[in-house]
């Protein structure tokens, strides 16, 4: 049975690693949303200079991954581990 899920991605303009880490999302999704009974993933960015909470919160470890709000990973992001917590 297919799960509808909501990924985060937590940076601010500019940031290269932010960048880096919206293409491997990018590329996992659209391999999952390939699956006969994949995932739904809906995809969304925040940016840490329109939230001060964000900022507060996230600063140091942009980009940011979050998974249905939780943290999923920090800083780079694992295409295989990605796609593991994903299905999972």
């Amino acid at each position: 049975m297919a799960r509808d899920l909501r990924l985060t991605l937590v940076g601010k303009p500019g940031c290269h690693l932010c960048d880096d880490a919206r293409e491997v999302i990018r590329a996992v999704r659209e391999e999952l949303a390939a699956l006969p009974d994949g995932p739904t993933i809906a995809f969304d960015e925040q940016s840490i200079l329109d939230d001060e909470a964000l900022a507060q919160r996230f600063a140091e470890e942009i980009p940011v991954v979050l998974i249905d709000g939780e943290v999923h990973t920090y800083w780079r992001v694992d295409p295989v581990r990605l796609k593991a917590a994903l299905l999972g």
